[in-house]
């Protein structure tokens, strides 16, 4: 893109172990080599970039660089937001991956290095990107919350919250991965009725997971959305059926392959608007957090966040009309087994 007038960081020292904060400074110095002034704001507790970013749109900020993982990019994203409204719709965002996941940029293909990641925000175009936006059920009630990436509900909202416990042990991928891996052997399928796009035909089923993805990635590098693709004006919705621990266990390296949807126990459909209820508790996760409990409502704002990409990125070119996806009223069954208690 042009040099903007005004360029921020919003930082999150936490991010990578606490590696961040240590090595911002020559980070810092390499940005402002190619882009010129760049003003820092960090933030100190989790949820505190949604504000810090908005309050940087307000001062007329032009580019607003997420530097972290991918909770950061989502607190970022979110501050471009004031309820319904954006705060500076010609503003961008920009993404410096520091952290344990880097799932969203992998669908943006900007490279996990900070020199590559440098390059493409000195040198990008913005594109415009979809962008979800959910209503669940939060501690304190009803909430919601803007999403880039992915959110899931079910096992992938629990493993969310694992991972943090994994992760002063082993950290990044690897504390995504077992926790999975105790999820898978400890989780119990859930009852789920979903209705996609007001279909109206809505089917209780038992899920292990449910994804709904605009980006492809989560945990750590998991494919579960193989298909998703952040500007065709639909959400990517992954349907894991409930199929005993042990063999779905057996399957989790599908999860990274890309093939999910070659797993019998798999759905795979495309929506714009998703609603989901639970008998039971079911955790989501957005972008990687715990955020909160089922009941959802999920809708799509089609191009609705401007992001730097590289200038050879497909997401520049025009989006072919999105196929229509398989709707949840052209299946009379998941196929899936029934939680037997």
């Amino acid at each position: 893109m042009s040099k903007p007038v005004k360029i921020a960081a919003v930082v999150n020292p936490n991010s990578a172990g606490g590696k961040t904060a240590r090595q911002w400074p020559q980070l810092a110095a390499l940005l402002e080599n190619r882009m010129g002034r760049v003003v820092t704001r960090f933030t100190d507790k989790r949820g505190a970039g949604i504000a810090i970013a908005r309050g940087l749109l307000r001062e007329g900020f032009d580019l607003i660089i997420a530097v972290g993982g991918d909770g950061t990019v989502n607190e970022v994203a979110n501050g471009f937001f004031d309820g319904d409204q954006m705060v500076r719709p010609e503003a961008v965002l920009g993404i410096l991956p520091f952290g344990t996941g880097g799932d969203f940029r992998r669908t943006l293909e900007i490279p996990a290095d900070a020199a590559g990641a440098i390059e493409i925000l000195a040198t990008g175009v913005p594109a415009q990107i979809d962008i979800g936006k959910a209503t669940f059920q939060a501690s304190g009630g009803q909430a919601s919350r803007y999403f880039v990436n992915l959110l899931s509900f079910g096992m992938g909202g629990h493993v969310a919250a694992q991972s943090n416990n994994f992760m002063s042990t082993f950290g990044g991928k690897a504390a995504f991965f077992w926790a999975t891996v105790k999820t898978f052997l400890s989780y119990r399928g859930r009852q789920v009725d979903l209705s996609l796009d007001g279909s109206s035909t809505r089917l209780p089923f038992f899920i292990t997971n449910v994804a709904v993805g605009n980006g492809q990635f989560h945990g750590g590098g998991m494919r579960p959305c193989p298909a998703a693709v952040p500007n065709d004006g639909v959400l990517d919705v992954t349907i894991i059926g409930y199929d005993g621990a042990l063999k779905l266990l057996s399957s989790i390296s599908m999860l990274y392959s890309g093939k999910v949807y070659s797993h019998p126990k798999v759905r795979h459909f495309e929506a714009a608007r998703i609603i989901a209820e639970a008998k039971g508790a079911a955790q989501i996760e957005i972008d990687g957090e715990p955020l909160g409990m089922l009941p959802l409502e999920v809708i799509l704002l089609p191009r609705g966040l401007r992001v730097l990409v590289a200038p050879s990125s497909p997401l520049l070119k025009a989006p072919e009309a999105a196929d229509e996806g398989t709707t949840i009223g052209q299946k009379n069954s998941l196929g899936c087994k029934s939680n037997p208690g």
